[in-house]
């Protein structure tokens, strides 16, 4: 068997890269998700601080641009304008930190915003494009945090797909009796229903939209 052997310090899996299709990205959970650490540390519990690794293809180099730090944990990053931008929650300051890097800058916080900001950190994540920080939280609400503010109920079934300009696509199941899926096309940041369409939105490499039905 032939293989690549590349050194993580111990971090056994890689994701893709939300923005990016030469980047990829592993994490260690010693604690848990962000969610589940931040449990721990409102318990009183010390957390065990995460790592976040970076892979660039096709030179399969590794990254480690923010170095793991105690009372810390990361997020998933995205890639948005040329820079990684990496999600850090400093318990101890109660922060939530989005930092910019990529191989020609040294890390740089772009926005820190109060851990008050945000009910928990259930769902909590940086999508884009453009950037945002969202949480959907399990109260069956979307919490679009920063840069925008807003705050709206979703369905039971309802999950964040991506946002595209001012629109913001969600999907959502029903079985009654056969399984079937809708698209939600809401406005941002209010959440006000635009357009339900019968089927799933899928998004091709070249950025043109099939509706599969």
């Amino acid at each position: 068997m032939n293989y690549t052997e590349i050194h993580t310090g111990g971090i056994g899996y890689l994701s893709e890269m939300e923005g990016s299709d030469v980047w990829k990205w592993g994490s260690d959970y010693t604690s848990g998700d962000l969610y589940e650490a931040e449990e721990l540390f409102r318990m009183k519990h010390r957390i065990k601080a995460n790592r976040l690794i970076l892979m660039k293809m096709p030179e399969e180099t590794v990254y480690e641009p923010v170095p793991a730090e105690e009372g810390c944990y990361f997020g998933g990053p995205v890639f948005e304008e040329g820079k990684v931008m990496i999600l850090r929650v400093d318990f101890i300051r109660e922060i939530i930190q989005i930092i910019a890097w990529n191989e020609t800058m040294p890390p740089k916080e772009i926005v820190q915003i109060p851990l008050s900001a945000v009910k928990d950190c259930y769902n909590l994540m940086l999508e884009v494009s453009p950037l945002m920080l969202v949480r959907q939280g399990a109260e069956q609400r979307f919490d679009i945090i920063w840069p925008e503010q807003g705050s709206f109920e979703i369905g039971s079934t309802e999950s964040f797909d991506r946002r595209e300009g001012d629109e913001l696509i969600f999907s959502r199941w029903y079985e009654d009796p056969d399984y079937r899926e809708e698209t939600v096309i809401r406005s941002c940041p209010d959440g006000e229903i635009r357009e339900v369409l019968e089927g799933s939105l899928l998004k091709t490499a070249d950025g043109h939209n099939w509706l599969l039905k």
